[in-house]
């Protein structure tokens, strides 16, 4: 059974035309596939390989140069909590809502919750410097995160969405 389906070989296909070459859309396959299953498994690598005319290695390399994408031993929780620690952040209590993070998670940095929920990550930088300390949540900001923001985001992202 293939690894990729149908949909997902579909858009890696669609930048195919857009770059100069297929091993230039090493980069944009493996963003489409982690966003997608919220992790690279070793097959999904095999296929991705395959349609970019590439070694399989070709492409772990590149998966594992960038060390953002989850391998199938670790896959990424259904939300993904990035903690700024640029020095702006870190100057206005990045550092320590990282730390508290961790504790009400019950998890280091680069983790998934027990309940696969949340993936608690830092970055060097969010970009978000007028916001310190900012967070991402999955694409979105969050700014002027307090410890008592971050309990309101989790309790956030914990909870099902009625419906």
């Amino acid at each position: 059974m293939p690894a990729l389906n149908p949909e997902i070989r579909r858009k890696i296909e669609s930048y195919l035309p857009r770059y100069p070459s297929k091993q230039a859309v090493t980069l944009p396959a493996l963003h489409i596939v982690h966003d997608e299953m919220r992790c690279v498994s070793n097959a999904a690598i095999e296929e991705i390989a395959e349609m970019l005319d590439l070694a399989p290695a070709e492409v772990q390399d590149t998966m594992s140069f960038y060390e953002f994408f989850h391998t199938e031993e670790a896959p990424m929780g259904k939300t993904r909590l990035w903690v700024c620690r640029s020095l702006a952040c870190a100057l206005r209590g990045g550092d320590e809502l990282l730390s508290h993070l961790c504790r009400k998670l019950n998890v280091q940095p680069g983790d998934t919750t027990a309940d696969g929920k949340i993936t608690l990550e830092f970055a060097e930088c969010l970009g978000a410097c007028e916001g310190a300390p900012a967070v991402m949540i999955d694409d979105e900001h969050e700014h002027n995160v307090t410890p008592e923001a971050a309990e309101k985001i989790v309790e956030r992202l914990r909870t099902p969405l009625a419906g």
